[in-house]
């Protein structure tokens, strides 16, 4: 038997999930079995926890170093999502565990994520719902929107769910530029945008997007030099994790009309603290790390991580391993040769 866990973090009202995961995949297969994990009394999962599971549907909990200590039986951690700052990947390469993410999944509502912020930031849509809500019609008059024709839109970060974004944002007839070291030149020349330095998309981008993973090398990777390159008339959106923006640089940009506003689907704090001084903001446009959340992405990462681990159970090598140097791994061989 093939036992897998799902941390218990995973939302709920009462007994029941809050949506779909697509577990039915793990129901109707033979020879697994899923159950809920113990819950933690704080954000790091413990040892006990995870002990006599083969694999782990992973969703905001924290896997650290010390969460493995003594686990020997854990193959595969599927993370519910596409970042994957909350596990230690060392850690799970070292002890022959696979990591892997739902990049599918999260394709096409995050796309959708990103050019409905550039649409509600072009359309000035928060303040002139707050004009009509006001009664102060006359106020419509000096909120006049910016076209998208001809404007640049820009990324920083060009994959799975950068390169949909663009595609969706075709019909709007703007320039694509984006910057991104790990995307190759006949992939941006498929795709139809300019591969350019990050300064570049700083510079001559009316909306710049960051859509890159948090690392070591992304972590502030937006500060006040960078945002000082943005056009007065640009707009900022992050939709990816909100360290790689400095954000306190940021509230300063906005706050003295440095740039024109932000789309915020993501903070360097979460939750978000209440006095966050950018939530007073009129120029910007916040989210509770939720604008994507849908049926269709929950239901998409959850068959995702669900084939992940069926692959694994199956004595296959799933898609979207985020750790490919633990398949050299003698545990992990071991385990796929007596699962074959």
């Amino acid at each position: 038997m093939f036992e897998v866990g799902l941390s218990s973090d995973v939302p709920r009202d009462g007994g029941e999930y809050r949506f779909d995961l697509g577990l039915s995949l793990l129901e109707e297969a033979k020879g697994i079995e899923w159950r809920s994990l113990s819950k933690s009394a704080g954000t790091e999962l413990a040892p006990d926890q995870i002990e006599g599971f083969d694999g782990l549907l992973l969703w905001g909990a924290r896997l650290t170093e010390q969460t493995l200590q003594g686990v020997d039986r854990l193959r595969i951690v599927a993370r519910l999502g596409v970042g994957y700052d909350n596990v230690d990947i060392d850690a799970c390469t070292e002890r022959g565990i696979a990591v892997t993410i739902t990049p599918d999944g999260v394709r096409r509502p995050m796309a959708a994520t990103t050019v409905l912020f550039v649409l509600a930031l072009s359309h000035r849509l928060l303040i002139k719902d707050r004009i009509a809500r006001s009664g102060s019609w006359d106020e419509r008059w000096a909120e006049v929107g910016q076209g998208l024709t001809g404007r640049t839109l820009g990324l920083i970060g060009a994959g799975n769910i950068g390169i949909d974004a663009f595609r969706l944002a075709r019909a709007f007839e703007m320039r694509h530029i984006a910057y991104d070291p790990y995307v190759a030149p006949e992939t941006a020349a498929a795709e139809d945008f300019e591969l350019v330095e990050l300064e570049t998309v700083l510079r001559e981008s009316d909306y710049v997007v960051v859509l890159c993973p948090l690392n070591e090398q992304t972590r502030g990777l937006v500060g006040a030099d960078q945002l000082a390159l943005m056009k007065p008339s640009a707009y900022l959106i992050n939709v990816a994790r909100g360290p790689i923006v400095d954000e306190k640089a940021l509230y300063t940009a906005l706050s003295e009309g440095r740039i024109a506003g932000a789309g915020l689907d993501v903070f360097d704090q979460e939750p978000v603290d209440a006095a966050n001084p950018i939530l007073a903001l009129d120029n910007v446009i916040c989210a509770p790390h939720a604008l994507g959340h849908t049926d269709e992405i929950f239901l998409g990462i959850g068959h995702s991580a669900c084939r992940s681990v069926l692959a694994m159970a199956a004595g296959e090598v799933p898609d979207h391993i985020v750790n490919p140097a633990v398949l050299e791994h003698p545990r992990l061989l071991d385990h796929l040769k007596e699962r074959r």
